[in-house]
């Protein structure tokens, strides 16, 4: 995968049919080990793509798919397979009122920039809720916050 790449609520149907499946084995070593959320028999994992030219370390973006809540994660690992980091960078969350989307776009310089905004019972967007925030993967695998 080339960077720039843009995160939104319809480009994992293009890496689902561009990826093999996540085998249940990586799955359970390498994703649910380090879900902080509750997930059930539907929740689904896509592959997305690596992160270009990170020597030191691994860093994988995901797509997570569950009950009203989907995300994508991007996490980094040691070569070893240790856990060195694992944020959500983009998706879909619907709490019963409010339907929040994110988009985010990830560069060349790994810096990743999240939209988000809101709207009030899944019909009317508010402007006033969106907000703009920025992280960046050091090349150490961790993923900070950037003040803007």
């Amino acid at each position: 995968m080339q960077l720039p790449v843009t995160l939104n609520d319809e480009v994992h149907h293009e890496f689902s049919n561009r990826n093999e499946p996540l085998p249940p084995l990586m799955i359970e070593q390498f994703i649910l080990p380090f879900e902080l959320e509750e997930i059930d028999d539907m929740t689904e994992y896509i592959a997305c793509f690596r992160i270009p030219e990170t020597h030191d370390f691994h860093a994988v973006v995901i797509w997570r798919a569950g009950l009203m809540d989907y995300s994508y994660n991007m996490l980094t690992f040691t070569k070893k397979g240790e856990l060195i980091d694992k944020r959500a960078i983009a998706g879909t969350f619907y709490d019963g009122q409010n339907l929040t989307q994110s988009v985010a776009i990830i560069d060349e310089d790994w810096e990743i920039l999240i939209t988000s905004g809101q709207s009030t019972n899944g019909k009317t967007y508010d402007p006033t809720t969106s907000r703009v925030t920025k992280m960046e993967l050091l090349p150490e695998g961790q993923i900070i916050d950037i003040d803007n």
